[in-house]
């Protein structure tokens, strides 16, 4: 029997909402309805568990939920990869309308949803509330975390059944382990999920003769993409690897992957947690990940958001460095900073993705077994020798380098033919990188090579 509505107090529950009247493009009509305006704001530990109690729905499964998708972590109302807001992901695309239904079973506007996170937890246990209405649980059953299995699968409106399953049983593994996130901590909680209609549903990651022929590295798991994210074949030659991160989760990321609508994909997708990796795009074919440099480059996706580092765990670290340099001795293409480039570095892209945080450094050392790429000490002379922001003439300068000086750059790729005090070439060297403080600067025309060192190509 459907409850009665329940219906917050709205000023003991939500935070502030953001001024202004900014609107979010695509979410709902500007006509939605507003809240009136609380006069304090509680903290995320009062939040989760004034919505639990509220909407019935278990604590430690809407924290659970909360971890998985985001960390805790709001992102300052960014979206996701999927047009998802908020620490519980409240999503608006064709096949996710989180976002929409918990504006008409809250009354609240999208703009709070989206960037309040009081909020944003609110509407997510609106949404499970009214799931679990129409699954007809009852109110023994709700204090179950056990019992909300499906429930849960539900809200994650995965592509299909083994992603939903993906999804749903990281969110009970977090259960089962806690959480100590700051603000919010859940003790472990053992609980058996009643998998219901997910029991008979295999886990992503269980192999078949198919699937271990599909994959191009021995270590990941195949899981297609839709056919509408990606161009069958090659126009071009692979010479780069470039490095992503999802803006989301690693089952929502593959879940969106699968989804017509999405229009992108990655040919890899990395988890956090454990470094698994799932396959989607096979290499000889096209992914959609970074525009015109689609036809040249592999994409490897990892699971998280580029403003929170605790994504970015060891086991990724070298999982992912395992299946680079897989893909760099397997085709041929040299192992440095030259051809193994993020998002960000790549022209004609506008994402900002792998961040600050990611440790080049690290992840070019595990790349190469531990050793750092090679670096060469190249001396120049005369005065004003340029810095360029790309190695192309067309590149902006940065800066310039008085003479006398000795630099250490990097092997960098083929450029320009570059004729500067009397010196011809057409090659290039990159400074080398200084946490990011100096990413993609390159010099023009260093003058004389140490004894025995190659030119850079």
């Amino acid at each position: 029997m459907r409850k009665t509505a329940r219906i917050p107090r709205l000023t003991a529950v939500l935070a502030a909402a953001a001024a202004g009247a900014l609107a979010l493009s695509g979410t709902m009509p500007s006509n939605a309805a507003q809240s009136p305006e609380p006069a304090s704001a509680p903290g995320l530990a009062d939040a989760f568990r004034t919505a639990a109690s509220q909407f019935d729905v278990p604590r430690e499964l809407l924290v659970g939920i909360g971890y998985a998708e985001s960390h805790l972590d709001d992102h300052d109302g960014q979206p996701s990869q999927a047009n998802g807001y908020g620490l519980m992901h409240l999503v608006s695309n064709p096949s996710n309308p989180t976002m929409s239904e918990a504006a008409k079973l809250t009354g609240l506007g999208v703009e709070r949803l989206a960037k309040d996170p009081g909020s944003n937890i609110l509407g997510a246990a609106a949404v499970l509330d009214s799931y679990a209405d129409q699954a007809g649980l009852t109110a023994e059953a709700r204090k179950d975390p056990g019992k909300w299995y499906e429930i849960v699968a539900q809200y994650s409106h995965s592509a299909d059944g083994p992603t939903a399953r993906l999804y749903t049983d990281e969110v009970y593994k977090i259960i089962g382990t806690g959480v100590g996130a700051e603000g919010v901590s859940t003790k472990p909680l053992k609980v058996t999920p009643d998998r219901g209609q997910y029991a008979n549903v295999a886990p992503l990651g269980t192999r078949t003769p198919a699937s271990i022929a599909a994959v191009d590295y021995p270590g990941a798991i195949w899981n297609a993409a839709s056919t509408s994210n990606y161009r069958v074949g090659r126009t071009a030659a692979i010479t780069t690897i470039v490095i992503h991160v999802t803006q989301g989760s690693y089952a929502g990321t593959i879940s969106w992957f699968k989804n017509p609508s999405a229009q992108v994909s990655a040919h890899y997708v990395v988890r956090s947690s454990d470094g698994q990796i799932t396959q989607m795009v096979a290499e000889k074919d096209t992914a959609w990940h970074v525009r015109s440099a689609n036809p040249y480059t592999i994409g490897i996706e990892h699971e998280g958001w580029v403003d929170q580092p605790s994504w970015f765990t060891d086991a990724m670290y070298r999982a992912s460095a395992a299946l680079t340099k897989n893909i760099a001795d397997r085709r041929g293409i040299p192992k440095d900073r030259a051809h193994i480039v993020g998002h960000n570095e790549v022209p004609g892209n506008d994402h900002t993705d792998p961040g600050p945080h990611w440790n080049w450094n690290y992840y070019m050392q595990l790349v190469n077994d531990g050793n750092p790429p090679p670096q060469y000490n190249f001396s120049t002379y005369g005065t004003g020798v340029r810095v360029r922001s790309a190695p192309r003439l067309s590149a902006s300068i940065v800066t310039t380098l008085p003479g006398p000086t000795q630099v250490y750059v990097v092997c960098q790729v083929q450029g320009d033919t570059v004729t500067a005090e009397g010196v011809t070439h057409n090659w290039w060297s990159k400074l080398r990188d200084q946490g990011g403080y100096m990413t993609n600067i390159y010099i023009d025309h260093p003058s004389a090579q140490l004894p025995g060192v190659p030119i850079c190509t």
